[in-house]
């Protein structure tokens, strides 16, 4: 009987510190696949040829170039076109609005419908169009 009451406190005890080993370690692979599933992109905000903000934004991969901007800056936007960014406002009555370049190139679609890669430098800047 002794015996028996041993080796039931015996697994007792193994199974304590089973269940508290397990509880306590580390799970790597949850943090690894988010992180390989995020990207990084740099964005700067421009008025005219000064340099108001810089900053490098991680985002999931396959996101809009809207989404880092927003994560970054308070953005405002209508019909899908950005009218403000960080309270600098475009003015039509001047015909200064926001563009943006990807990579020193001027972007062929909208700030809601480009995708972003990797280390993208992307460049919205507040000035006259002529």
């Amino acid at each position: 009987m002794k015996s028996k009451r041993k080796l039931n406190l015996f697994f007792a005890i193994i199974t304590f510190f089973t269940l508290a080993l397990t509880a306590c370690s580390n799970n790597n692979s949850a943090t690894k696949k988010s992180a390989t599933n995020q990207i990084s992109v740099n964005y700067t905000l421009k008025e005219n040829k000064k340099t108001i903000g810089t900053k490098t934004v991680k985002v999931p991969k396959k996101v809009k170039v809207i989404t880092g901007l927003k994560k970054a800056w308070h953005v405002k936007e209508t019909k899908g076109l950005i009218t403000a960014i960080d309270g600098k406002a475009q003015n039509p009555k001047k015909k200064i609005y926001w563009t943006y370049t990807i990579n020193n190139k001027f972007a062929s679609k909208g700030a809601n419908e480009q995708t972003v890669n990797n280390r993208d430098k992307i460049k919205f800047t507040l000035a006259k169009v002529k």
